[in-house]
């Protein structure tokens, strides 16, 4: 009888730990480390536009192709958000689509500017539609153009809808799509989101550095957040 309970103890478990994982369907719904709480959020912000983002059930990276990425090492969780037929929403792209969509879905101008300063504006563009919109923006901006148009902060104010970004023509960009704090100590503690190349879908990084507390990445100062495949500096945080 110990045995057959045991058993069913077992069994009870298991599906408690499915259903747990399944409910993991937004960005909101990612669990917290013990003692952490999300920060607080206005309704029509960035950071609440996010944590409502969709996550796919399948945690594969797939390629703008249809193929799998070489690397499948990288990725919490895959948001569930179109990437298009086309090798063109790479790093910074996904960083402003996901902008874009926010400020379309609240109803505010969305421009983008290239390295010339020239703006590339919705309002502008809406006779060839949403998609072809978009993919002007990919075409002619990039980690350097997007590097000059956001505003650099201290590393010790960002929030949720920020973004480290490294301009250039070897550059790259990840977005900060939600954070956290600790209730007792004030600590913060983050995630990261990317794309990269070529086209992939858009995913939530795991942190290599500390296994216990991924995929939330601890706030630091020691001038260095590595990711698993980049490395960025503290002063390379933007915000819009």
């Amino acid at each position: 009888m110990k045995l057959q309970s045991s058993f069913y103890t077992l069994l009870i478990l298991l599906f408690s730990a499915i259903d747990s994982t399944a409910q993991i369907t937004t960005i909101g719904d990612i669990p917290l480390p013990e003692g952490y709480k999300r920060t607080e959020v206005a309704t029509n912000s960035f950071g609440n536009y996010l944590r409502r983002i969709q996550l796919k059930k399948d945690k594969t990276i797939y390629l703008y192709d249809g193929k799998k990425k070489a690397n499948q090492s990288v990725q919490y969780a895959v948001l569930n958000v179109a990437i298009g037929l086309k090798d063109l929403q790479q790093c910074a792209d996904a960083v402003m689509r996901l902008r874009a969509e926010y400020l379309r879905f609240i109803n505010l101008p969305v421009c983008f500017t290239d390295n010339a300063n020239k703006k590339y504006c919705w309002s502008q563009y809406q006779h060839i539609g949403w998609q072809s919109y978009l993919e002007t923006v990919y075409g002619m901006c990039g980690t350097l153009s997007l590097e000059k148009q956001l505003k650099q902060i201290k590393w010790s104010d960002f929030k949720a809808g920020d973004v480290l970004i490294k301009g250039g023509s070897h550059g790259h960009a990840v977005i900060i799509i939600d954070v956290a704090v600790h209730q007792k100590t004030d600590e913060q503690i983050f995630l990261l989101a990317q794309s990269y190349m070529p086209v992939q879908d858009i995913h939530i990084l795991l942190n290599k550095n500390n296994y216990n507390l991924s995929p939330w990445y601890r706030i630091s100062f020691d001038e260095i957040i590595k990711t698993p495949e980049w490395t960025f500096k503290t002063n390379q945080i933007r915000t819009w």
